[in-house]
C-alpha cells in the first residue's frame, strides 16, 4: 500500500485491526484529523456501518480494507510505515483448543512490530483476563516491542468505549490495556 496515494497526504497512519461496527474508529478519526486511520475488518455489517458513519460525519481520514488482518499486514502493509496499531477487544478465543486462533501471538506479533515506524506503538484493550495475560506475555517476548509500563497500562483517555467493552463491563469483566512501543 502506498499510504500517501491512498490518503492524499503524508500524515501518519494508524491501523485498527477488527474495528467491529467502527464507532470507536470514527470517534478517534474525527478527533484527530491530522492522523490517517486504516481500518481492517472482515465483518461486512461493521464495514457498512463505518462507511455510513464516515459519510454522515464527513470523516476524510479513514480508509477501510475488508479482509483478513493477518494477510493485509503481511502482504499489504510496508515495513516501518505505521505510526500505531489499535486492537480494541479482539476475539479472545477463550477455549483452550481455540487459542491458536488468537491474533496476538508470535510470529504475527513480530510482523506487527516490523510494520511500525521506530517509536510507533501497539495499543490493545481486552476484558478477558486470560487473553490479557497471554497478550502481555506474547508481546513482551516479541523482538521489536518494548512495554511502556511494568505490566498493564493505565486506561487511555483518548480511547472511546466500545460496545464489546460495555458488554464485558456488564458481565463484571475488568478491562486490561497494553501499550507497547516499537524499539
Amino acid at each position: 500500500m502506498d499510504f500517501a496515494a491512498l490518503f492524499g497526504n503524508e500524515n501518519p497512519v494508524v491501523m485498527e485491526i477488527g474495528f467491529g461496527m467502527g464507532e470507536a474508529t470514527a470517534a478517534i478519526a474525527a478527533e484527530n484529523p491530522g492522523i490517517n486511520y486504516l481500518g481492517v475488518e472482515v465483518y461486512r455489517p461493521g464495514v457498512g456501518r463505518l462507511l455510513w458513519n464516515i459519510s454522515q460525519r464527513s470523516i476524510p481520514n479513514i480508509r477501510i480494507v475488508q479482509h483478513d488482518a493477518v494477510e493485509v499486514t503481511v502482504k499489504m502493509i510496508p515495513p516501518h510505515s505505521l505510526a500505531g496499531i489499535h486492537l480494541f477487544f479482539p476475539d479472545p478465543w477463550p477455549k483452550k483448543r481455540h487459542h491458536k486462533r488468537r491474533l496476538i501471538k508470535r510470529p504475527f506479533t513480530e510482523t506487527l512490530a516490523s510494520r511500525l515506524n521506530p517509536g510507533g506503538y501497539l495499543y490493545m484493550a481486552t476484558d478477558w483476563e486470560d487473553y490479557a495475560t497471554w497478550a502481555l506475555e506474547e508481546l513482551t517476548a516479541t523482538k521489536g516491542f518494548v512495554n511502556t509500563c511494568d505490566d498493564f497500562a493505565r486506561p487511555q483517555d483518548w480511547r472511546p468505549s466500545t460496545s464489546f467493552e460495555r458488554k464485558g463491563l456488564a458481565k463484571k469483566h475488568e478491562v486490561r490495556e497494553l501499550y507497547f512501543r516499537q524499539g
